[in-house]
C-alpha cells in the first residue's frame, strides 16, 4: 500500500451499558463502567495517531455517550460527530452502505454502532493480508468499548467485502 492513498476505518462498539426497566433499548444509557471506560479508547487512538476527521454515530443514546466520550479525549481534534440512524441496530450491509456515502475527503472515519453489526462488519471487510491476531481476536470477540482499525485503498464508495487491512484490535480497558 503507498502511504499517501491508505484509508483508516475505526470500528466501535459503545461501552457497556445499563438495561433500566422500562426504558426502550434505543435510549439506555452507559453504566457507570462504560462511563469510566469510554474515554479509554480516546486516549488509545490519541496514544496509537489514529484520530478521525469524520465521525457517524448510531443516534442510540449509548453510543451518543460513548462517542461524546472519547471525543472528549480527542479534544480539539475531534470532528463534530454526526447522528446516523441507520447505525442503530444496523446489519453489516446497512453500515456499509452508510459507509459508502461517505464524502472521499475523508481519510480516518470513526464509526460507533452495536453489536453484532460491528463485529460482522469488521469480519466482512477485512482482507487475506490482515494482521492474524487482531483478526482472530476480532473474530472470537467483540465486547463493549471493542474497536477494529482497519486501512483501505479503495474509495469509500467501492468498498465492499475483504478489502481492509485489519491491523488493529483494542478493547481498553481500566488495569
Amino acid at each position: 500500500m503507498s502511504e499517501h492513498h491508505i484509508k483508516r476505518l475505526v470500528i466501535m462498539r459503545h461501552a457497556k451499558s445499563d438495561w433500566p426497566v422500562g426504558v426502550p433499548d434505543h435510549e439506555r444509557p452507559l453504566a457507570e463502567r462504560g462511563h469510566k471506560e469510554a474515554p479509554l479508547a480516546g486516549k488509545w487512538l490519541l496514544k496509537h495517531h489514529v484520530v478521525p476527521d469524520f465521525i457517524l454515530c448510531s443516534s442510540a443514546l449509548r453510543t451518543r455517550q460513548t462517542c461524546t466520550w472519547v471525543c472528549s479525549e480527542l479534544g480539539d481534534k475531534a470532528p463534530t460527530p454526526k447522528l446516523e440512524d441507520d447505525l442503530y441496530a444496523a446489519s453489516a450491509l446497512r453500515m456499509l452502505s452508510v459507509i459508502n456515502h461517505v464524502p472521499e475527503t475523508v481519510t480516518t472515519l470513526m464509526i460507533f454502532s452495536h453489536m453484532p453489526g460491528v463485529q460482522d462488519l469488521a469480519m466482512h471487510l477485512a482482507s487475506r493480508d490482515s494482521d492474524h491476531d487482531a483478526y482472530m481476536d476480532a473474530a472470537t470477540r467483540y465486547p463493549t468499548s471493542a474497536m477494529t482499525v482497519m486501512e483501505l485503498e479503495k474509495p469509500w464508495a467501492e468498498l465492499d467485502g475483504q478489502d481492509a487491512r485489519l491491523t488493529h484490535f483494542a478493547v481498553p480497558r481500566h488495569k
